[in-house]
């Protein structure tokens, strides 16, 4: 009987009794919650939430139970909530599948109808820990790295907290993921102030201080707008004396779930799983050792905590991030689907361990415990999983947001070193090709925030073709992707104009 068949049985607490007692590492009936995450996907599913059930087991504590938050729809809420939260992260190795059930995520909730209870959440004593994982863009910030006002969900946000701290009753929901937080932050500062932790789990660089830096502009802008109510003068101070941002750094594949994969649980677990994740074997987590409170003993199952993320952080996002980047835009341009098809040819492996090589690893410090040439294999042997079918479209989302971090970065500084970074600039351009080919087929392609602007800037293949300096210049002048000292550079544009042709000699496009 196959997974879509009538008549399976979903995965549930009813029908655990039929499952291997091996695939559950921890009774859900035990736990309570002391844990809210925003932005419940599959990485959070198959990366924090595991370490924290695997913490729980490790110390027999069980109060680390989580409430996760959904993003702009309930579908996570549809998934998850009539499997009483349960699901399975199907592990798949080159050379073997595992399935785990996890039970430690005890709810969900979705803002647009529950951030009532999401605010309590977030303010009850037994609560000690927010975790994020909101990607880039959920964070809402405007160019000086403080909350973006100027958007019309922020301000009707900072209206929410300022009402919160007035002590109002019956309000709207709440329509940012900081917005909300913010919101159960104040009422948990009305009612005492408890200690509390804000854990960003997002790819980007020092990632506590710039959540930190937004959740203060948030706090400070609601103070302003609730300056007749007398607690409303104290929030920051509270917030700056009780609450903290630790980094992290997080690495976990975590593809996009296929029918095929779901057939695979199936096979494994004999019940249908609405909530499935899959992801490769290796998982990893840094952490800042800078805690307000209490937290689970997440070193105590394999992750590290350390007084210095920047190092790992950095090692991750240039050498992993960068090359899965790299391979995305080149993979898609070849008409490879997948991740793994993609750094199987050749021409593009080579094009990538040059960009390292030459461009990457000289910019990056090896933190302690790491030899660089050897994660940079590492990295490629992972890729290359061909059970992980992680789509190149998929990565290739929200490029504007991934490029300056994963190759802007090192390029500014091997051009101030006096090198001239190619290998960059060949992605650079892979980039500029990707945005014109989907301009061809349908602007609604391009899977980005800044779609328009960019496709603008570059034109089409044909536009492109005709005049490749003036479709360079006028991308290198989209401010929020590119900074002064590149647009600087005629060196650096040159490159890129001189890697366009390899690009299509290397796509077969």
């Amino acid at each position: 009987m196959s997974v879509g068949s009538a008549g399976t049985q979903r995965l549930a607490r009813s029908t655990l009794a039929t499952v291997d007692a091996r695939a559950l590492q921890l009774d859900p009936t035990d736990l309570s919650i002391g844990i809210v995450h925003f932005g419940i996907g599959a990485f959070h599913r198959a990366h924090q939430a595991v370490f924290t059930e695997d913490a729980m087991v490790a110390t027999a504590d069980s109060r680390w139970g989580i409430l996760g938050v959904t993003g702009r729809t309930d579908s996570v809420v549809q998934q998850l909530r009539p499997q009483d939260c349960l699901y399975g992260v199907l592990e798949r190795g080159a050379d073997a599948d595992a399935l785990r059930i996890v039970s430690s995520v005890l709810d969900v909730a979705w803002p647009a109808k529950e951030s009532e209870r999401i605010t309590e959440a977030v303010a009850a004593p037994t609560t000690h820990v927010a975790t994020l994982t909101i990607t880039e863009k959920g964070y809402q910030r405007a160019a000086n790295g403080d909350a973006d006002v100027a958007s019309d969900a922020v301000r009707a946000d900072v209206a929410v907290i300022a009402a919160e701290l007035a002590g109002r009753d019956a309000l709207p929901a709440s329509r940012t993921p900081l917005g909300l937080l913010v919101r159960g932050l104040a009422r948990r500062f009305r009612r005492g102030g408890e200690p509390f932790s804000v854990v960003s789990c997002d790819n980007v660089v020092d990632n506590g201080h710039m959540t930190k830096q937004i959740v203060m502009s948030l706090a400070r802008a609601a103070g302003a707008a609730a300056v007749s109510a007398p607690p409303a003068t104290g929030f920051t101070v509270w917030l700056e004396a009780s609450v903290t941002f630790p980094s992290t750094m997080v690495d976990r594949l975590t593809p996009a779930t296929t029918g095929e994969d779901r057939e695979r649980a199936f096979e494994l677990l004999g019940l249908r799983d609405e909530a499935l994740v899959v992801a490769e074997p290796f998982r990893q987590w840094v952490i800042e050792d800078d805690f307000a409170g209490p937290r689970p003993a997440w070193e105590r199952v394999g992750a590290i905590v350390t007084a210095d993320v920047a190092p790992y952080e950095r090692a991750k996002l240039r050498i992993l991030n960068g090359s899965h980047s790299m391979l995305a835009y080149l993979g898609a341009l070849a008409g490879h689907e997948t991740i793994a098809q993609a750094v199987a040819d050749e021409r593009l492996r080579v094009a990538v361990l040059r960009m390292l090589d030459d461009d990457i690893l000289p910019t990056v410090a090896a933190p302690r415990g790491m030899e660089l040439h050897e994660y940079r294999d590492s990295v490629l042997h992972r890729f290359a999983n061909p059970q992980l079918k992680h789509a190149t479209r998929q990565v290739a989302m929200d490029g504007s947001h991934k490029v300056p971090l994963r190759w802007l970065a090192p390029a500014c500084e091997r051009l101030a070193a006096g090198r001239v970074p190619h290998g960059i600039a060949l992605a650079v351009a892979g980039w500029i090709t990707y945005i014109a080919r989907a301009s061809d087929a349908d602007s609604a392609n391009l899977d980005d925030p800044l779609a328009h602007t960019l496709q603008v800037a570059v034109g089409d293949t044909a536009s492109l073709g005709d005049d490749p300096v003036a479709a360079v210049e006028r991308i290198f002048a989209v401010d929020e992707v590119f900074a002064g000292e590149l647009r600087a550079s005629a060196a650096f544009r040159a490159a890129v104009v001189e890697q366009l042709p390899v690009v299509r000699a290397l796509t077969g496009r």
